[in-house]
């Protein structure tokens, strides 16, 4: 059981709806578009979770690796660093968590076609490639694009082509909304971590143009994520800056760094209530 706890802590689970929010949101536009099948939806989200999963696992093991989890953390616990789980068995984990969603990825291929095989490789790739290899996008700063766009609208719109086959414009637009959102988790945690990623020279955005630049890629992410689903009439979305209102108050006031894991907690949260709530406003208009 403790085994169990120790690898459920390492998938960081609370970081989930990440992969979540944009299969839903696809799958709620494709229903109301008058298309629906339950097991494309199935294998999508299991794709996304198990590709988020590696993700977090490869996260935990290279971080470790190249100096940026240390003693000194101050956010959640990561099972390598603490030694809870060994280099050689985390290694293996992320391989099979790969492997698993290049299973789940090939009934979707099935349904459609080379497109979807290669964008899972894409994933993938870019998933190790995050902080991986001699270039990690993490540690170049470019982080916080990966996540927009790849749990944003091209999760979205590859959720939404597999149940109509079609990529509309509004589709992807509304994508941004959830990678808005998961940017914003991204950018509370560069922020509690900036004086830690600046000692390993990983570059994220707060490091390279300040912690000024990150509070207002923060408040910028959330309010913007509320804002644009008014453009396609779902007008209950701006409800949401009022708890919104909270973390984003706390990343401009709250000077000691471990303090803000409680926004970063926050803003996870905002994005389950964002996804609910905007799914329900696709279904029910």
């Amino acid at each position: 059981m403790k085994t169990f706890s120790v690898w459920l802590e390492a998938s960081r689970p609370k970081t989930l709806i990440a992969s979540i929010s944009p299969a839903l949101l696809g799958t709620a536009l494709a229903w109301k578009s008058g298309s629906f099948s339950f097991l494309t939806f199935l294998f999508t989200l299991l794709t996304g979770v198990a590709i988020q999963v590696g993700t977090n696992f490869a996260n935990d093991y290279f971080d470790f690796l190249k100096g940026a989890d240390t003693s000194d953390r101050k956010g959640p616990r990561r099972v390598t660093q603490a030694g809870l789980i060994a280099l050689p068995v985390m290694k293996r984990a992320i391989i099979l968590a790969f492997i698993a969603a290049a299973l789940f990825s090939a009934y979707l291929a099935f349904q459609g076609g080379p497109l979807i095989s290669l964008m899972a490789i894409v994933y993938i790739a870019l998933s190790l490639a995050y902080t991986a290899g001699p270039l990690p996008l993490a540690y170049l700063g470019l982080g916080d694009i990966f996540v927009l766009f790849f749990y944003g609208p091209i999760a979205t719109l590859i959720t939404y082509y597999l149940q109509v086959h079609e990529l509309p414009l509004a589709v992807g637009i509304l994508g941004f909304c959830p990678g808005l959102v998961s940017t914003a988790i991204l950018t509370a945690n560069n922020l509690r971590d900036v004086h830690e990623d600046r000692r390993c020279n990983k570059k994220t955005l707060p490091v390279r143009f300040g912690e000024t630049f990150g509070r207002l890629e923060y408040s910028f992410c959330l309010i913007a994520a509320c804002l644009i689903p008014c453009l396609y009439g779902y007008y209950l979305m701006p409800i949401l800056l009022i708890p919104a209102f909270v973390p984003i108050k706390a990343m401009w006031t709250v000077q000691d760094k471990r303090l803000l894991n409680v926004p970063f907690a926050q803003t996870g949260k905002l994005l389950v209530l964002f996804t609910v709530l905007l799914a329900f406003s696709i279904v029910s208009s």
